[in-house]
């Protein structure tokens, strides 16, 4: 029998959260399986596949949901329909409707709110939890992010690659061969809108090259 959103206390959450934080990728991925079954998807940024690597193996068909917010770099595009043929998923593609525009020249947040958020929020409808690849090697802003939380919406976060740094990462990409955007190797550490991510030059945070200039360091969905 699985669980629903609020059959676990925030107490309780913390609680499993802190007992995570030695356990492996696989084991989190599959307490999450077992305990919330269909009701669990993955999130994915098509910036890279380890989360759908490590989830797949674990649970064969889970569900993944990718936001086309309409401004994908090719390179994203093309990365999410190799992930489709090379992982166990099911890939659910969402996305706004209406027509493009250029709000992200004048509101980052309100672009964002209505290409990225909103179709998202609209997909988690349905399910209970949601694991998503955010580590806390990613920015300072993610340094003390918990593994098991429960976001804004009332749904079970999951951030099974909480703990891992970029050398663990670095390794599980090589030994697993996993499918990695083109971009990644073209200056763009952090992959998200082409018309809001510039290029990072060696050294500098990761990150720096989203929405630069702007202040802001987050799209939304990690509530």
């Amino acid at each position: 029998m699985t669980l629903t959103a609020d059959a676990l206390t925030d107490a309780e959450l913390a609680q499993i959260s802190a007992s995570f934080e030695g356990a492996s990728a696989a084991e989190i991925v599959g307490w999450a399986a077992d305990t919330f079954g269909d009701s669990l998807a993955v999130a994915a940024s098509m910036e890279d596949s380890v989360l759908i690597s490590v989830a797949s193996a674990v649970r064969p068909g889970i569900d993944v949901v990718f936001v086309d917010t309409g401004y994908h770099f090719p390179e994203t595009l093309a990365t999410a329909e190799r992930v489709s043929r090379r992982y166990r998923i099911e890939l659910r593609v969402v996305r706004e409707e209406s027509p493009l525009d250029e709000l992200w020249r004048t509101d980052t947040d309100a672009c964002c709110a209505a290409r990225k958020v909103a179709p998202f929020d609209t997909a988690l409808r349905g399910y209970t939890a949601w694991m998503s690849g955010l580590r806390r090697a990613d920015s300072a802003a993610r340094a003390e992010a918990p593994i098991v939380t429960r976001d804004a919406r009332g749904l079970i976060s999951i951030r099974p690659l909480a703990t891992w740094d970029d050398a663990t990462t670095e390794a599980y990409v090589a030994e697993h061969d996993v499918v990695l955007n083109p971009l990644l190797f073209d200056g763009y550490p952090s992959v998200g809108c082409a018309p809001c991510t510039n290029r990072v030059a060696p050294g500098d945070d990761p990150r720096s090259g989203r929405w630069a200039g702007s202040g802001k360091t987050e799209c939304g969905l990690n509530l």
